[in-house]
């Protein structure tokens, strides 16, 4: 089951497309990324050429899709939106590329997730701009090969790493994303409850920025949910004091902590004196899956400086003892510790 603050993209992300920026100009934060995504599309428009294919890659809920629309709307050209597990053969890729008009864009987000045969499809098509099919089985089968118009790929993916390298050298421009600093994400707020006729403080804007992990697409949820306490519990307006109230009711606490990872934390405390604990004993320990804690608790608590991975498995740093009120570990304790795991 989802978590109300995970990054990944739930149902009631998709009802509210319409806080999304159109262009580059309102697209808040990724400083770096947009100046050189502007360099590159203005080149290109002065080139009549498309532009060349683009790589986005980061943790989920930082804007790659948005960014990728933006790219199309920039450059007046239409786009395809599809995904890795989607396109599940090479006759799939086939019919989306010889279906796009000179300089379209084609959107692939997961694009880790293709597989190996519409991969080999997708080289000649990003290179050559031309694809191979095969006409027909057996001795009298032939290759027929379609030119295509050229085009521009977006490739989003989580995982860069797991792109094969022939796929990820075809990309000419590899943009990583960041995950955005508080002031940022409190612009985010304030445009989209503008968006949304929203009235907000800057202060209830700045603290519910500090709660939702550097990502913009919790923060939005977070918005409409204590928009939703505003209604209810206040009159309208989300002041600073409503915001704080809506959160805690929420069990989203100032560090973007919910309930499972505090709970988490907790266990390696209470049950295992901080750790060294393996990730199956953990799991164990508090009834979750071992590739859920892995992948969806454990980066962030990691981000954060409240879980270190050693040898032995994962201990619990003192900034996560401090903040969930424990007592701390001398340092003497912690050498010991590290000393035992070499």
């Amino acid at each position: 089951m989802d978590r109300f603050i995970t990054p990944n993209l739930m149902e009631e992300d998709r009802q509210e497309m319409s806080i999304r920026p159109s262009r580059m100009a309102d697209y808040i934060g990724q400083a770096k990324t947009k100046e050189k995504l502007t360099i590159f599309m203005e080149a290109a428009k002065l080139r009549a050429e498309s532009l060349d294919h683009v790589l986005l890659y980061g943790p989920p809920g930082l804007g790659k899709t948005t960014l990728s629309c933006i790219i199309a709307n920039e450059m007046n050209v239409d786009i395809k939106v599809t995904s890795g597990p989607a396109i599940e053969r090479p006759g799939d890729l086939a019919a989306i590329l010889t279906s796009m008009k000179p300089n379209d864009v084609l959107f692939i987000d997961e694009i880790h997730r293709l597989s190996r045969h519409v991969e080999e499809v997708l080289y000649p098509a990003m290179e050559d701009f031309a694809i191979d099919i095969v006409i027909g089985k057996g001795p009298g089968a032939r290759s027929v090969r379609l030119d295509l118009p050229k085009f521009t790929l977006i490739g989003a993916t989580t995982r860069a790493g797991q792109l094969t390298s022939p796929l990820r050298d075809r990309f000419g421009v590899i943009c990583k994303l960041e995950l955005y600093d508080s002031e940022d994400l409190a612009e985010i707020i304030k445009r989209s409850a503008s968006v949304l006729a929203i009235e907000i403080d800057d202060a209830a804007a700045v603290e519910m920025a500090m709660r939702s992990r550097g990502t913009p697409r919790i923060v939005n949820r977070l918005l409409k949910r204590v928009r939703d306490y505003a209604q209810v519990r206040g009159e309208g307006v989300i002041t600073l004091a409503i915001a704080k109230s809506a959160l805690d009711l929420l069990e989203v606490d100032a560090l973007g902590l919910d309930a499972v990872d505090r709970r988490i934390i907790d266990h390696m405390i209470t049950n295992f004196d901080g750790g060294p604990v393996g990730l199956e004993t953990l799991a164990a320990a508090t009834g979750e899956e071992a590739t859920t804690i892995e992948d969806v608790y454990e980066p962030y608590l990691m981000q954060i400086g409240f879980i270190n991975r050693t040898p032995r498995g994962r201990v619990v740093t003192n900034r996560a003892r401090q903040h969930l009120g424990y007592q701390l570990i001398l340092e003497s304790e912690q050498l010991s510790l590290s000393i035992e795991d070499l």
